[in-house]
């Protein structure tokens, strides 16, 4: 997650014009090839794109983050650590498809920093990404960001500066339809996370001993052994290689395990439960002890209904699933994929029914289990068929061996920019290389999978296997495009999507 120690790249308010130079680009180490400039994020053309998307009558919703040092209650152990408040995650953030949402962010960190609105096909230079979009915002300092949300959906906001989201920096957003056909009698809002911070170290010293016992490693995937907090040999029969930290807890809506939050119902609800996987190694198994869970929606955008005992959700994944209730308490498990641990929480329905165990391991964790890659678009998400303009193959390299991770070869700001025009129908290859999944995450858009047409902007792409993807180019600038493993993309597995006049 680029920071400004890296080399500055295509931001906007580096000067009035609406788009760098060739000679700018080149200074830069950008391609200047013959399709033209790059679109600048703040050109006249993510003006237009942004002036499209609001109306004459455009309701207006305001809300306040101010990240800073904070003491948090994990539940019952409490942790400092970098947060938008007093608890973990941060404040839910709430509107309706086609509103302007104006935030402001004023950082009492002592660092700089900045908010990515994760999944929202809003205008460029809102994005949230220093050296890319915008500048950092300093300690001390404060920034507006102001733009319409014009999909419904289930989103998160976060950090994009360095390793901060391994803190207790993020938070959901919400995008409600003014359509919405409900079905559903509650919603429950369910945040899964991996948490390191204030344990003893923080993710910033994690990153160093990663690249430290990388280095000393020589090769391979060995050499992390007994490193406080890493190991190299966690394995999923699913997704093979299945992160580089070991975390002392895993926690479910900011609590650990072992004093779990308490969701509240009836027998017989229907209930729409929004997951969303704000961790930064790790994919989680989720299944309801006793229920099964038809799965609506993925990255916000609806899919065929889909059955299953139990979801994984990889790193920037959400996922929205119905459940109807039955009587009695039950256990609501996020298990760490590939690791020893898993988060809790309990259902319950009836007052007296006893509460589920910590390490409560439903049989539902080991029945059908389905992954974002298994689902089928639903048919008013289904992107219009079309012949396909151009496109980019993404090879994911890397090993632990130096602890780099590539896109194309190269690290991060060194990659290849990925040239698109306005109105293109582009497709993306993301081919692994590795013994390890990634979640494979592109800014503004949302794309469809070549395979059952699931409109979403995070997929998992498993060891040495290929997932194509095509998009609409029509939300133009500069957009960050990476492995959701917040430590991977750090290490270098990033590049963008980059609009070309």
């Amino acid at each position: 997650m680029t920071n400004m120690t890296r080399r500055t790249l295509l931001i906007g308010s580096l000067g009035a014009a609406s788009a760098l130079t060739v000679g700018g680009l080149a200074a830069y180490g950008w391609s200047t090839s013959a399709v033209g400039p790059a679109v600048g994020s703040a050109s006249e053309a993510v003006r237009t794109a942004e002036a499209t998307r609001r109306a004459t009558d455009q309701r207006v919703v305001t809300a306040r983050l101010t990240p800073r040092v904070s003491t948090i209650d994990l539940g019952g152990q409490s942790v400092q650590t970098w947060a938008y408040g007093e608890s973990v995650p941060g404040p839910l953030l709430r509107a309706r498809a086609g509103d302007l949402l104006r935030v402001s962010v004023e950082n009492a960190l002592p660092a700089e920093t900045s908010v990515h609105w994760h999944g929202i096909a809003l205008r460029n230079d809102m994005d949230g990404v220093p050296g890319i979009t915008q500048s950092p915002i300093g300690a001390g300092a404060a920034f507006t960001y102001e733009f319409t949300a014009p999909d419904p959906g289930t989103y998160f906001y976060h950090p994009h500066s360095g390793v901060q989201l391994d803190r207790g920096l993020h938070g959901v957003l919400v995008i409600d339809d003014p359509q919405e056909p409900g079905g559903y009698d509650d919603e429950w809002i369910v945040v899964l996370d991996d948490w390191i911070d204030g344990t003893g170290t923080t993710p910033d010293e994690v990153l160093k001993k990663l690249q430290a016992s990388g280095a000393q490693s020589g090769g391979g995937m060995g050499g992390m052994g007994g490193m406080g907090g890493m190991e190299a040999s966690m394995q999923s029969p699913l997704l093979g290689g299945a992160g580089d930290i070991v975390y002392p807890h895993y926690l479910v809506n900011g609590r650990i395990a072992a004093n779990p939050v308490t969701l509240s119902g009836k027998p017989g609800q229907r209930v729409r439960v929004r997951f969303v996987n704000a961790g930064s190694d790790t994919a989680f198994r989720v299944a309801l002890g006793g229920h099964q869970m038809t799965i609506t929606h993925s990255d916000g955008y609806p899919v065929q209904p889909a059955v299953t005992d139990a979801l994984i959700i990889g790193m920037g994944e959400r996922f929205d699933v119905i459940v109807t209730l039955a009587d009695g308490a039950f256990p609501l498990v996020a298990s760490a994929e590939g690791k020893n641990g898993q988060g809790l929480a309990v259902v319950r329905t009836s007052p007296g029914a006893a509460a589920p165990a910590a390490g409560s391991t439903p049989a539902e964790l080991n029945g059908r289990v389905l992954l974002g890659t298994d689902l089928v678009v639903g048919a008013p998400a289904r992107l219009p068929d079309r012949a396909v303009d151009t496109t980019h193959d993404l090879v994911l390299g890397g090993s632990m061996a130096g602890y780099q991770w590539t896109l194309n070869g190269k690290r991060f700001p060194d990659t290849a920019p990925l040239e698109v025009r306005q109105g293109q129908r582009v497709r993306l290859r993301f081919q692994n290389r590795t013994m390890m999944f990634h979640p494979m995450h592109v800014h503004g858009h949302t794309f469809a999978l070549t395979a059952g047409g699931a409109r979403k902007d995070t997929v998992i792409v498993r060891p040495m296997q290929q997932v194509e993807v095509d998009f609409q180019a029509d939300n133009p600038g500069q957009w960050a495009t990476h492995c959701h493993n917040i430590y991977h993309a750090e290490a270098g597995m990033m590049t963008t999507i980059s609009y070309r006049a």
